[in-house]
Order: structure tokens, then C-alpha cells, then sequence
């Protein structure tokens, strides 16, 4: 086998790729959750705008991001005895202070918290490093607020503030293009296999490995996000979602094992900066920016090659079970991949 993942013929009739395109169909949020979730953020940016500029903030712009804009998130679902939200929708608040103390992090995530007590004085509120999460019962939706500064000349950049202190340059416009000009990308070619649904999948895939692992309890979706997206950049998609995934699992489990860097030049070049000593995975929009979090561990990076390396494997006999026709053996390796819902939803109705 091919240590960068097994590689088939498939038909778009075969039983996996039918499974899988059923799958992705179901695990995408439904219709109705995106609609809610565009009329309530947008009463959610004028309530605590109208607070803010009451506040003496200048609010520049409140542009979407996260996986809701990407369109990579997932449906709610459970995970074992737990709710699982499924994407996040994070509302960047971009403000320019009057003061340089009106700047600091703990300053504005306490003016961001008082706003919304105010908007939203039944509605859960819980602080984070660096945003204010919005939980409203009813629709069962979680909105992180999220204070950023605004960077004078440049509409599409801001500086994210972290709790330590940190002030990183960033653009959330940046990394939604990222995604979406690969969307677009996939969109041009034959057969309906598209990036972020293949994000979707993977995505589902690292939450139940999550589930199950005593060493890797979060994995960033910032990191999955970039895997894919090198995995697509040097493989692009194939007609099948099977061999999409083998090839996709294939090369991140060799990118992971060997600790090869993975950058990007879509906005700038990331050529100057060095590579860390444990992995360097670079935010294609601030190159500066390592994604692999700081705690990890020569641990915690071998069981992440490993998860990627079972999944290779485990594709590979996916592949090897559709070519002989074995459909039972097919969803056997299938719900092994992505649990037992993939066995509810993934056959055609």
C-alpha cells in the first residue's frame, strides 16, 4: 500500500462514495438552523452596536467568520451523553477605542459582557480568553462575541486581542476567502465532491476520534482547516468522496508523521519565517502565527499521525471492500471511520 493512501477506481455508483455523499448531505446543518442563525446574529450586531456606540466605541464593521462562513460547519448532534453545537458562529465586533486603555482585552470583553447583559439579560453569557459566548435556550445557538481592534488603512485586517496579552494581526474576510476560493475551486470540476464538504467530513471524522483518545482531547479546526486545504492544494478532490478521503487521509498522515511544514503563500510569503522545533503548521494570513498549539507534545503529534494512518488504513479497505462488491463489509469499515450515525444516514432513503 501506497504510504500516502490507497488509491481505487470507484464508480459514483459504488456503495462507499453513495454512503458518504448521503452522509455529508446529512451532517451539513439543516436549512432551517442557517436561517435562524442569520436573523438572530444580525439582531445580535444592531443590539450590541447600538450599546457600543452609546459606549463611545467607533464599531467599524462586524463581518462574518468561522465555520458558519466557511460553510465546513456541522449539524447539532450527540456525542455520547452530550449536545454537540457543531459549528461556530463567531461575531467579530471590529471597534476602534478612544483610549489606549479602552484597548486592552479585559477592558473590552468586560464593556462586551455589560452590553449584552443588557440586550440579552435572560440569555446564558460565559467569558472566554478572547470573546463573550451568547447561548440562547430556545434555538439552542451559541454566538461568540468576539472584541477586535480595527487596523487603520486596511478594511480587511484586524488585531485579535488574547487574554495573555498578545496582540496578533489577522483578517477573518482572509481566511474565509482561503476556504472559499478552494470551494470554488473543486466546484469547477467534475462530479459533485467539493472542498468544504470534504472539510465536513474529516471534521466529523477528528470528533469521534476526539471521543475516544486519552491523549488528544481538542484538536484546533484552524489546523484540520489548513490539512485539507494542503491535501486538496496537492491532490484536488476525485469524483468519489472514498478516494477524496484516502488520498486526503493518505498525505496528511505522511505530512504529520514526518513533521513536514505546511505553509501557504495565497496572501503573503511565508518564506522568512522559521520553523518550530516540534511542527510548524502557518496561518496562510499571518505566517507568524504557528496554528499547532503550543502544548503539544512529541506525544500528542504521534497520536495524531496515528489517527491519520488508521484512517489511511482504513479507507484503504473501504476501497477494497466496494471493489468486491461487499457492501456489508463497506459500512463495517465506514462506521468504524465516522461511528454509527454514518449507518443511519449514509444509506439512501
Amino acid at each position: 500500500m501506497d504510504q500516502e493512501g490507497s488509491m481505487g477506481k470507484l464508480s459514483t455508483k459504488s456503495a462507499s462514495h453513495r454512503a458518504l455523499m448521503n452522509f455529508v448531505d446529512w451532517i451539513k446543518p439543516e436549512k432551517e438552523t442557517d436561517e435562524t442563525i442569520e436573523t438572530q446574529a444580525d439582531e445580535i450586531r444592531k443590539r450590541l452596536s447600538a450599546k457600543a456606540v452609546q459606549d463611545g466605541l467607533v464599531v467599524r464593521s462586524t463581518p462574518w467568520s468561522g465555520s458558519f462562513a466557511k460553510k465546513t460547519g456541522l449539524r447539532r448532534h450527540m456525542r455520547g451523553k452530550f449536545e454537540v453545537e457543531g459549528q461556530d458562529v463567531d461575531l467579530p465586533f471590529v471597534v476602534s477605542p478612544q483610549s489606549k486603555e479602552g484597548e486592552n482585552i479585559h477592558t473590552l470583553l468586560d464593556r462586551f459582557e455589560q452590553y449584552t447583559k443588557e440586550s440579552y439579560r435572560d440569555t446564558e453569557r460565559n467569558p472566554t480568553k478572547s470573546s463573550i459566548r451568547l447561548s440562547f435556550k430556545k434555538s439552542k445557538l451559541s454566538y461568540d462575541i468576539v472584541p477586535m481592534l480595527a487596523v487603520v488603512g486596511d478594511d480587511k485586517a484586524q488585531v485579535l486581542l488574547r487574554s495573555d496579552g498578545e496582540r496578533r494581526l489577522t483578517s477573518v474576510q482572509k481566511h474565509i476567502d482561503f476556504v472559499k476560493k478552494r470551494t470554488a475551486a473543486s466546484n469547477l470540476l467534475d462530479g459533485r465532491v467539493k472542498f468544504n464538504e470534504g472539510v465536513r467530513l474529516v471534521k466529523w471524522w477528528r470528533e469521534l476520534r476526539q471521543s475516544q483518545s486519552d491523549v488528544l482531547d481538542e484538536v484546533p479546526t484552524i489546523l484540520i482547516d489548513l490539512l485539507c486545504a494542503k491535501a486538496f492544494d496537492e491532490y484536488s478532490v476525485n469524483e468519489t468522496y472514498t478516494e477524496t478521503l484516502s488520498r486526503w487521509f493518505g498525505r496528511i498522515a505522511h505530512i504529520v508523521r514526518e513533521r513536514k511544514r505546511v505553509d501557504f503563500n495565497d496572501f503573503k510569503d511565508p518564506s522568512s519565517t522559521r520553523s518550530s522545533d516540534i511542527w510548524t503548521v502557518l496561518d496562510p494570513v499571518n505566517p507568524e502565527n504557528n496554528v499547532v498549539p503550543a502544548t503539544w507534545t512529541n506525544i500528542k503529534l504521534q497520536e495524531f499521525a496515528k489517527w491519520f494512518e488508521e484512517a489511511r488504513d482504513g479507507m484503504a479497505r473501504v476501497i477494497a471492500a466496494d471493489t468486491a462488491d461487499d457492501t456489508a463489509a463497506v459500512f463495517e469499515e465506514l462506521v468504524a471511520l465516522f461511528g454509527n450515525a454514518i449507518k443511519d444516514h449514509g444509506e439512501a432513503s
